[in-house]
C-alpha cells in the first residue's frame, strides 16, 4: 500500500467574472460540489468564495490527476446551475484555473484565508487577488490568457 496525501487550493471563476453564483443559494451548489468530490473518491476540506470565483481546499486521491478533477467539478455544476432557476444569470465556468498544492501542515491557514473570503474582498478585488495567488506562488502569468475566456 501506498500512502499518499495531496492537498490543493484550487481557485476558478465565472465565465468573464460575471457575478453569477448567487450569494443566497451558495450553499445549495456548495453542497452539491461536495457530493461531486465524495464521488470522484476525494474529500472537501473547505470551500468558499464570492458571486465570481470559488476556492476549494482539496485531497485528493492517488488515482485521480487534480486536471481531471477540476473538468469533473466544472462540468457537474455547470450543467446542474444552469438548470437551477435559483442561478439566472449563469453562463459557465471561465475556462482557466489555479491550483497550488500545499503541506498538512498549511491546511488551517488556507481552511481561515477561504473562510474570510466575504471579509477579504471587501478591499481587494477578484482580479487582484488572483494576480497576487499566481505571483506568490511562482506561477508565470502570460497576459494573453490572463483572465479570457
Amino acid at each position: 500500500m501506498s500512502y499518499i496525501q495531496s492537498i490543493y487550493h484550487i481557485i476558478f471563476r465565472t465565465y468573464r467574472s460575471e457575478k453569477s453564483i448567487v450569494t443566497a443559494h451558495e450553499r445549495e451548489l456548495y453542497a452539491i460540489i461536495m457530493k461531486q468530490t465524495e464521488n470522484l473518491n476525494a474529500k472537501l476540506i473547505r470551500i468558499g468564495g464570492m458571486p465570481d470565483h470559488l476556492h476549494l481546499l482539496v485531497s485528493l486521491s492517488s488515482d485521480l490527476s487534480l486536471a481531471k478533477f477540476v473538468q469533473a467539478v466544472k462540468t457537474f455544476t455547470s450543467k446542474w446551475l444552469r438548470e437551477n432557476p435559483a442561478f439566472p444569470d449563469w453562463n459557465g465556468w471561465g475556462r482557466e484555473y489555479a491550483a497550488v498544492s500545499y503541506n498538512v501542515r498549511d491546511k488551517e491557514m488556507i481552511v481561515n484565508y477561504i473562510q474570510k473570503q466575504k471579509e477579504h474582498h471587501r478591499k481587494v478585488g477578484f482580479e487582484e487577488e488572483y494576480r497576487a495567488f499566481l505571483i506568490e506562488n511562482g506561477i508565470a502569468i502570460r497576459k494573453e490568457y490572463f483572465l479570457k475566456d
